[in-house]
């Protein structure tokens, strides 16, 4: 956590640092971009269920019999903010393959830049569900705003964000609407332009990520 923003963590593990590295690069390649993309979000979800419950369970080794702890507690479920947070959902997947997947369609209205809602689906029992929403970038935060706002409403009560790059905006205008949701990000960066993108942040990353550019 930051002291500037109690909320906020951030991964900067070398491994995670090297690998953002090159998603910054313009020389990156799309097909380059989607691998680096799936394994940092496998990175950063590790600090995210850090305190997932566990219980004991016991089972048998080869050698004995023991108590080891499993998770416990509510299911999970992963919403992806359309549509680049869909690069991210596979790693996130490769580690919680039992988990639900949601999805949140907005887009930013270029004048505006405030979110306008297209889809909206998720899982029946989400209030039941401990919700990981993906985005890979918090810019203004006013997408992930409203993506939490619609999530309260279903009634779910236990909600992080996981973005892989994040803007003292972005992150600010979470705390003032949702304090209670924690924020884990790969990089905490300078500041936004005049368009709303992150300085010096990776650009467009549905565009990088679906080779729209």
């Amino acid at each position: 956590m930051t002291a500037d923003f109690p909320n906020l963590t951030v991964v900067d593990h070398p491994l995670v640092q090297h690998k953002l590295t090159w998603l910054r690069s313009v020389d990156t390649n799309t097909d380059s971009f989607r691998n680096l993309l799936r394994e940092v979000s496998q990175m950063l979800v590790y600090e995210a269920t850090r305190d997932l419950p566990t219980e004991l369970q016991s089972i048998t080794t080869p050698i004995t019999t023991m108590d080891s702890p499993v998770i416990s507690g509510k299911k999970l479920c992963i919403i992806s903010i359309l549509r680049a947070g869909n690069g991210m959902l596979d790693g996130v997947l490769a580690l919680l393959p039992l988990a639900r997947v949601g999805h949140i369609g907005l887009y930013r209205d270029p004048e505006t830049l405030e979110p306008v809602e297209y889809y909206f689906k998720v899982p029946s029992d989400i209030a039941d569900r401990q919700v990981i929403v993906v985005d890979p970038m918090l810019a203004t935060g006013n997408s992930a705003v409203a993506a939490i706002d619609r999530i309260k409403e279903a009634g779910c009560v236990s909600i992080k964000l996981l973005s892989l790059l994040a803007a003292p905006e972005g992150v600010a205008n979470m705390h003032r609407h949702h304090p209670d949701v924690p924020i884990v990000t790969a990089a905490l960066d300078s500041h936004l332009n005049d368009h709303g993108y992150i300085v010096p942040g990776l650009g467009d990353a549905g565009d990088r990520i679906f080779g729209t550019v």
